[in-house]
């Protein structure tokens, strides 16, 4: 219910503020507005307010909708009307009615991410982890421990941040400028080639193929909490028990001990732990659980967690207004261009057609999201916004983009685009975004089943 929810009103307020984009302008415009309608198919819902001449619709397909003007191209118009009519509008005057809708998406994005760097945005520190060898991390010197403080100069406050710009850097192939800093607070600068990567690689997580991993704090083989009548409690484990070997193997990291437990389902084990100092032996055999195809050993026991260290981690992105703004200008242009050059390499063939994401996908998204807060669902929002924007700028025909090229050209020719030209363009448009919108549809059922 709550993904319901969260993806019909993520629908709801980005179609309304495109539409008032189109709508506003159109009325500055004196043009005459028919239908303002949210979403497409039969009216579930009209009303007139006062004497208005704008019929406002709530129709029972959510996935859109409409701002329909007076035209003489979709009917007779009354002459008295006909100044009031789309068609007999200036060029520059339509094309601003036209392109204002997607700047609108461009804008309501500005003002949500404004929104959240004045408020401040939770993240975690860029602090590297374990370097794998082999890699351009490792290459490039990068050690665990260091902090990322900018990438090409530009400011890395967050680990989202290090990668949203490293991201760009992929699909443009170009190395890039780490400016590190160290536990001891000395400051360096690093040199991260990227040319091993490919944009194909963004399919999959191209950190770690770059050998960039998160610091995580050590969990160390503590027991935290124990399951009422587990195997690690009838056994005799108790909480802040440390567990020292594992039939003969040393445990480190909570991690070593999961992993020699499950590799012994239904097995004897004979265990050592340290009890306020003292060395206890036990011996206990794992439950054997399936999972999938494969049996594993469970206890019954979680590790102790240090949620000073965690928290450590945590860091929240804020500005004041005017460096927000700023910032809020920026990451909407960098996005919107970010999103034009992976649509440019799908086109190629560069990037797979795996990262079109559809209705289903959007609405799994808008869900997480608000299970996360309140700022993890604007920032949604924010992003699904700039997406809606650039996609209905694209030369499409029956995208705004479609009819700016369109206006473009009459403006050019001093003529309009012959009405073969438009039908046969609409022909076009209606082929490509069925087509888009099948391989789309199609890769949301395979998220769904693949998990």
């Amino acid at each position: 219910m709550t993904t319901l929810l969260a993806f019909i009103f993520a629908i709801a307020i980005l179609v309304v503020i495109h539409e008032l984009g189109h709508y506003v302008v159109a009325r500055w415009c004196d043009v005459k507005v028919l239908r303002f309608s949210v979403g497409f198919g039969k009216v579930l819902y009209s009303r007139r307010f006062g004497n208005g001449e704008t019929e406002w619709v709530i129709s029972a397909v959510p996935l859109g909708g409409y701002v329909k003007m007076l035209d003489e191209h979709e009917g007779e118009v009354p002459e008295q009307d006909l100044p009031r009519a789309f068609n007999r509008k200036p060029v520059l005057q339509r094309m601003a009615i036209v392109v204002a809708g997607p700047i609108s998406n461009l804008l309501l994005a500005v003002v949500m991410y404004f929104a959240l760097f004045v408020h401040g945005v939770p993240g975690i520190k860029p602090v590297l982890g374990e370097v794998a060898a082999d890699t351009p991390a490792a290459a490039a010197g990068l050690q665990s421990g260091q902090t990322i403080v900018a990438v090409n100069g530009q400011a890395t406050p967050s680990w989202q941040d290090v990668r949203w710009v490293l991201i760009d850097l992929v699909l443009l192939k170009e190395a890039a400028t780490l400016e590190m800093r160290t536990a001891q607070d000395e400051r360096m600068s690093r040199v991260l080639e990227m040319g091993s990567l490919t944009p194909a690689d963004l399919d999959s997580d191209f950190m770690q193929k770059l050998g960039l991993h998160l610091y995580q704090p050590p969990v160390y083989p503590v027991i935290g909490r124990l399951v009422p009548g587990g195997v690690a409690e009838q056994a005799g484990l108790q909480v802040n028990d440390r567990i020292l070997l594992a039939n003969g193997q040393k445990m480190s990291l909570w991690e070593d001990w999961v992993e020699i437990v499950r590799a012994n389902p239904g097995k004897t084990m004979d265990i050592e732990v340290e009890r306020a100092g003292v060395t206890v032996k036990f011996a206990l055999a794992p439950e054997v659980v399936d999972e999938g195809d494969k049996r594993i050993g469970r206890i019954g026991a979680a590790a102790h967690i240090d949620r000073a260290e965690f928290e450590a981690m945590l860091t929240e992105v804020r500005y004041p207004p005017i460096e927000a703004m700023q910032e809020a200008l920026r990451k909407t242009w960098e996005t919107a261009v970010l999103s034009l050059k992976m649509m440019g390499k799908m086109v190629v063939g560069e990037v797979s057609l795996k990262n079109l994401s559809g209705p289903i996908t959007i609405a799994d998204y808008a869900g997480q999201s608000a299970q996360m807060g309140l700022g993890a669902y604007i920032g949604f929002l924010a992003l699904i916004s700039i997406s809606l924007g650039v996609l209905n700028l694209l030369p499409i025909p029956l995208l705004d983009g479609g009819h700016l090229l369109y206006y473009s050209v009459e403006l050019l020719k001093g003529s309009p685009v012959p009405e073969s030209l438009w039908e046969i363009g609409q022909r076009a448009g209606i082929a490509l975004l069925v087509t888009m919108m099948a391989f789309a549809l199609y890769n949301d059922i395979s998220r769904l089943i693949s998990g």
